[in-house]
């Protein structure tokens, strides 16, 4: 798992390319996609899942 991982909704903390490390079930996801996000935009759900997941820094 990795240290910095950031839930659907939560403000990013920096500007920057992030991936779908993981669902907030505890599923796994397939979501390889990765957004731009600028620092204080919300984290979205998982483009593929459309479910709320755990984004990392690309």
């Amino acid at each position: 798992m990795a240290d910095n991982r950031y839930k659907t909704g939560e403000n990013a903390p920096e500007s920057g390319k992030y991936k779908v490390d993981s669902l907030a079930n505890g599923n796994t996801s397939n979501d390889d996609t990765t957004i731009e996000i600028e620092k204080g935009d919300q984290f979205p759900p998982s483009p593929s899942e459309h479910e709320a997941a755990y984004w990392v820094k690309a």
